[in-house]
């Protein structure tokens, strides 16, 4: 299996311009944590393929912590039949290090803070 790995500025590319459906595949703590806008939570824990929502033409891409989930969640799509073949290369950590905004909830507040 191939993977593509895209780098973060693509993938906020591509969301912009809404072509892709950005699956995020942490678990629900981090996600609630911090988490980029529009990403879809499908916890690789729980993680079925066949769940992914239709998206209308667009593709696909996932995304982690760091890489290593999302390649796990290609390998099942791939084992399920279906085509997905791209992630977030180096995940939230690379976004955050590209300087893209994340959705975080203040811990002091409970407010949600959306710096798009």
């Amino acid at each position: 299996m191939t993977i593509r790995n895209l780098e973060a500025a693509d993938v906020a590319r591509l969301l912009k311009e809404d072509a892709i459906v950005l699956i995020d595949v942490r678990e629900p703590p981090e996600y609630a944590a911090e988490r980029i806008h529009g990403a879809l939570l499908f916890p690789l824990s729980t993680f079925d393929p066949h769940a992914l929502p239709e998206c209308g033409g667009r593709s696909v891409v996932f995304h982690c912590a760091a890489g290593v989930r999302s390649a796990r969640a290609l390998a099942a799509c791939r084992k399920a039949g279906l085509t997905h073949d791209s992630h977030l290369k180096g995940g939230i950590q690379a976004w955050k290090a590209a300087g893209l905004p994340t959705v975080t909830v203040d811990p002091a507040t409970g407010r949600t803070l959306d710096r798009r």
